[in-house]
């Protein structure tokens, strides 16, 4: 009977059966399941009518938003087409649509629950936003618009809600077309290499474009919004300069989702990885993703929810976090400039991310499929055919932004300013293709770094684990360098760009830098598509591990796979070079924003009084604690994965020669209600400490004389944090990065290949890196953006 089911291509009598453990029921969620009931022809109406609606509030706000509109709109049905190519591909045969079944049973299931669990603190959070809004302090400008704290408390309110709500949708977008791509890419791999490139690419594309679409299209109808109904800019109303503000409350709720969908995300797949891991390739030595490991299908699960759900919502608030800061800082330099229409500089970012899009879109239509069989030539190389891709999208990007800033930003004022703000941008695409390379240049297996860290694994699991480390400490130079001249170059060119104040002062230069910051996220869809391609390709080398497809077929997953690593460590640097300049744009927002509040000039954090040198010293130790505690979840969550895998091992003795089947669901169900537990802690963490240390020091400052000390205390605690975390991060991302692809190095056949002393010394470093890559690394891209928001929309309770 074995031998039979073998010869048909199963692994186990009675097949069908072998996943049924982790099924669940439709795990959609309910605003799609009644979208799915409404008849075609009444939705195609309603969704004309509500396009028509949302066009005609563009126009009776600007022209620039009309546009903005249009290419949104016009980018949702250019991802539609991408899901409606890529889901008509084949899956496969039977077995691998099966182990795709239960791999996207288990990621729908967890995140259902986990985003009812983020939802419900999501709303606790936003009463607690209510009751300080309702009792705080109004703006002089806010009273002189006729806009009162009521009006003002549901307005941050309802964006908190909404920037919430848009966060976990572009998460379950992320995880909804990796779940259904990755048996298509299994599958085109039995064909071509170059064909399973081009499916992999275009899912992740789909779930890129309609992330930062959403992010655009987000923003701007909040504003749209606010403008036509607070009657903006008409006589005794709000200001339009004014109006980016009531807008931070979208940003904050787009990181506290993102926050909390990367370490849930985060603390599943690498438990499930290391569990998997530890027991299956060190003590067993059965290959990567076996079916015989009871842990494998909770690991490519885990893919999903943690890299493609999780990164989906990190850049979705990046981009809303980047254009709202970006919007507050051309609004209130166009004030002080007197500039006489202000909307071409807020409306600026939603325009570059708008032809971001348009881009992005041709960078990923250029990579193609062809007929072409067998494994990817080095002329074929995939990494190669991606950086051609996004080489199109670079050059785009410098045209496009050199028209926005022309049409956007031409002043009477300064004549030539549009062109100092165009290098800015140029700075930023310059700094963003330099993060990618230099991401690259320590964590692919072709540079000299990776090789080095696989030659340390020959002498054993120690020095693999201190050449790791000291890799992961030197690649923050390189970046640091960078992000300094970025800063400092874009805030010269901004400062001499000759806009100045009614005393005659340059005020251009924190602009400059928001200019930079758009530059540098300028191709942000695309960069996501290469992020989303990576934990597709880890999922299809898995099926094809599991349906025991032929190794031609596994060694082109295997490429997919190792290019996919190095994409994924590229687009974390990338990341967290843009949280690096949005967060300087947030502080910068925040001190602007006190400063109005309290009707006191706030220029300027004095590190030599003591208080604000000791938030400084908290805001370093919270990025410390924080992964910390990140890691710590990784490390209880994995134990309990590794006894669990242990105990199949000895208690059904036939899983090893195929004759009995693991119980996959169990682990599955351990890594979810265990990650979900351990999420709370670090992300209570951050966002309790910023308010606690606020009001303490608002308590001791008043009770001293100083009524800003609070508010310098909590900035200073928000710059240390920011340093910190970016270097943090970056030591993070790059040294579990470099473990992950050493390992994947010594799987090619170097040093011994697979099963060598080398190799097992290279897993414990692959081990180590997963909880410091794909947790800790990565939530704090989140962490320091949150951080600067949560400031942004707490401040009054500071003063």
């Amino acid at each position: 009977m074995m031998e039979a089911d073998m010869e048909n291509g199963r692994l186990y009598p009675e097949r069908p059966r072998t996943f049924s453990t982790v099924r669940s029921k439709s795990s959609l969620p309910p605003i799609f399941r009644v979208l799915m009931r409404i008849n075609p022809r009444a939705f195609i109406v309603l969704l004309l009518l509500a396009f028509s609606g949302v066009l005609y509030v563009g126009a009776s706000t600007s022209p620039i938003v009309l546009f903005v509109f249009c290419i949104c709109i016009l980018s949702l049905f250019f991802s539609l087409y991408l899901t409606k190519w890529v889901l008509a591909k084949d899956e496969g045969p039977p077995e691998m649509s099966e182990i795709s079944d239960a791999i996207r049973d288990g990621a729908e299931g967890f995140f259902r629950t986990q985003y009812g669990t983020i939802s419900k603190m999501a709303c606790i959070l936003a009463l607690v936003i209510l009751g300080i809004y309702l009792f705080r302090t109004t703006t002089p400008q806010q009273e002189a618009s006729g806009v009162g704290r009521t009006t003002s408390a549901y307005i941050t309110v309802a964006s908190f809600l909404l920037g919430a709500l848009c966060s976990g949708i572009a998460g379950f977008v992320g995880m909804w077309v990796s779940v259904r791509a990755n048996v298509r890419v299994s599958s085109a791999a039995r064909r071509s290499a170059r064909e399973a490139l081009q499916i992999a690419v275009r899912a992740g594309g789909f779930s890129a474009i309609v992330v930062v679409g959403m992010a655009v299209f987000g923003v701007a109808i909040l504003y749209a919004t606010f403008y036509v109904w607070l009657g903006v800019d008409s006589p005794g109303s709000m200001k339009v300069t004014d109006l980016p503000l009531l807008l931070v409350g979208y940003g904050f709720g787009a990181s506290f989702v993102a926050l909390f969908a990367q370490l849930g995300g985060g603390i599943y797949t690498k438990a499930a990885d290391v569990g998997a891991d530890l027991v299956g390739k060190v003590e067993q030595g059965i290959p990567e993703d076996d079916p015989r490991n009871p842990a494998v299908i909770a690991d490519l699960v885990g893919d999903n929810v943690g890299d493609c759900a999780a990164r989906g919502a990190d850049l979705f608030e990046s981009i809303a976090a980047e254009i709202i800061s970006a919007m507050i800082l051309g609004g209130s330099m166009a004030q002080r400039c007197k500039i006489e229409d202000p909307s071409g500089f807020i409306l600026f970012p939603l325009v570059v991310h708008s032809f971001d899009l348009v881009i992005s879109s041709v960078g990923i239509l250029s990579i193609r499929g062809t007929r072409d069989s067998g494994l990817i030539s080095p002329i074929e190389d995939p990494m190669a055919i991606m950086q051609k891709g996004y080489s199109i999208t670079i050059l785009l990007a410098v045209l496009t932004f050199g028209v926005s800033t022309r049409w956007l930003l031409y002043t009477e004022q300064a004549p030539s300013a549009w062109l100092n703000f165009a290098l800015c941008g140029l700075v930023g695409i310059i700094t963003a293709y330099a993060f990618v390379w230099i991401s690259k240049y320590y964590t692919d297996y072709k540079h000299e770094p990776v090789r080095l860290l696989a030659l340390s694994s020959s002498t054993g699991h120690g020095t693999n684990i201190i050449a790791g480390v000291s890799l992961g400490m030197e690649s923050t130079a390189l970046p640091v360098l960078v992000i300094s001249i970025a800063i400092i170059s874009a805030f010269w060119l901004g400062h001499t760009s000759g806009l100045v104040d009614e005393s005659g002062n340059p005020t251009g230069g924190l602009f400059g830098t928001a200019v930079a910051t758009m530059g540098m996220l300028s191709t942000a869809a695309y960069v996501l598509t290469m992020d989303m391609f990576g934990p597709i390709a880890d999922n299809a080398g898995g099926i094809v591990e599991m349906s025991q497809q032929p190794e031609t077929v596994r060694e082109i997953t295997d490429i997919l796979d190792a290019v996919g690593n190095t994409t994924k460590a590229t687009t974390k640097g990338f990341a967290i070079g843009s949280a690096a300049l949005a967060s300087f744009l947030l502080f910068s927002a925040y001190m602007d924003e006190v400063a109005a509040f309290a009707q006191l000039p706030f220029k300027e954090v004095d590190i030599a009084i003591p208080e604000v040198f000791v938030g400084g010293l908290l805001g370093s130790m919270l990025i410390f604690l924080f992964s910390a505690w990140a890691c710590s979840a990784v490390g209880k969550t994995a134990q309990e994965v590794v006894n669990e895998v242990r105990r199949q091992f000895i208690e059904r003795p036939g899983i090893m020669d195929y004759n009995e089947k693991p119980d996959y669901g169990r682990c599955v169900a351990i890594v979810a209600s265990a990650s979900l537990r351990e999420m709370i802690r670090p992300g209570a963490l951050a966002i309790i400490s910023p308010m606690a240390v606020g009001i303490i020091f608002r308590m001791l400052g008043h009770a001293t004389g100083r009524p800003l000390l609070g508010a310098k205390v909590v900035a200073s605690m928000l710059m240390f944090a920011t340093v910190s975390g970016i270097l943090m991060a970056l030591f993070l991302n790059t040294a579990g990065g470099a473990w992950d692809n050493a390992k994947k190095y010594i799987e090619t056949g170097a040093l011994g290949g697979k099963g060598s002393e080398s190799h097992k010394a290279a897993v414990t470093g692959d081990t180590v890196g997963d909880p410091f890559k794909d947790t800790a690394g990565p939530s704090i891209h989140v962490l320091i953006k949150m951080l600067a928001t949560i400031t942004l929309v707490m401040a009054p309770i500071f003063l």
